[in-house]
């Protein structure tokens, strides 16, 4: 197979079949165009307008080009990466000293490990492989309670102050029997907008990267499935969305308790430095035809 890039009667050698056009395949812009409309839609209702958004994919379009096509047998230049990316040359130099910061949230951090050990340690579940509500104090539940679950994955912060945020952020509840109840099986904050943030990152470049490895035809594909119908009522949505909710938890949890046993097994390998996503959703909206996609 042939791997080049060609632009201006310039030819590169790439580690991926991609070719530089002036005109893009319509079915490509089309997709592009569709995944871009609620993005946008964010970025307006929080203040981003266009030039800001302009900057910023500038930015990731340098990014990509320096990191994602290497130059066999010698470093990406600015030129080669202008070529790419169709960044003027200063521009380049300059944004390729610049490094975003992708630290998650203390919270995030600290939240997801929790929930992940609550959801996955026999401990912490019921008979049917629930997350069950845990005594504030490990005087009243020992090691079954959340402040030994806190103790589990840090000695460094208290347990209360933890309990504090969660219940902050909606994470969390009291129960009529003062009990910490996990208010769903995945760290999904209601108020906390940095850690949203965090996970719209985090989840939706996974899902994309996935989707453009399988676009590219690498090998060997990555799973990316769903399951489409239109011409329903909005009960008939509300029953799909609840069952879409109950099987998706089930997997997920499934693939959650696995993933930390075999995270565990492969502690001490040197080749341990992989990392896996599994994600599952639900969307629905108004049919295309002159309606909001």
């Amino acid at each position: 197979m042939a791997w080049v890039v060609e632009k201006c009667h310039m030819r590169y050698d790439l580690p991926m079949n991609v070719r530089i056009a002036l005109v893009p395949p319509a079915s490509l812009v089309l997709a592009v165009r569709r995944l871009l409309r609620p993005l946008v839609r964010l970025l307006i209702a929080n203040g981003v307008a266009f030039p800001y958004f302009s900057s910023l994919a500038k930015a990731v379009f340098v990014e990509a080009a320096a990191n994602d096509f290497p130059e066999p047998g010698g470093a990406v230049t600015d030129s080669r990466v202008s070529l790419l990316s169709g960044v003027h040359r200063r521009e380049v130099k300059r944004l390729r000293t610049e490094s975003p910061d992708f630290a998650p949230p203390a919270s995030v951090s600290m939240g997801a490990q929790l929930v992940a050990r609550w959801c996955a340690d026999p401990l912490y579940l019921d008979a049917e492989r629930r997350p069950k509500p845990l005594p504030r104090s490990a005087r009243r539940g020992g090691e079954a309670s959340f402040e030994a679950l806190v103790a589990s994955v840090s000695k460094d912060i208290r347990s209360r102050a933890v309990l504090d945020e969660w219940l902050n952020l909606g994470v969390a509840s009291i129960d009529e029997e003062d009990r910490v109840c996990l208010v769903d099986t995945a760290f999904i904050p209601e108020q906390g907008f940095d850690e949203k943030a965090f996970y719209l990152g985090k989840g939706v470049h996974d899902h994309l990267a996935a989707a453009s490895h399988n676009m590219l035809g690498l090998r060997p594909p990555f799973l990316d499935r769903m399951v489409y119908y239109d011409g329903l009522t909005p009960e008939s949505v509300a029953k799909l969305r609840d069952l879409s909710r109950e099987l998706a938890v089930q997997a997920l949890n499934e693939i959650n308790r696995q993933a930390m046993e075999l995270q565990a097994q492969d502690a001490e390998r040197t080749d341990a430095t992989s990392r896996v996503t599994f994600g599952a959703y639900f969307y629905a909206n108004k049919d295309e035809h002159g309606r909001r996609a």
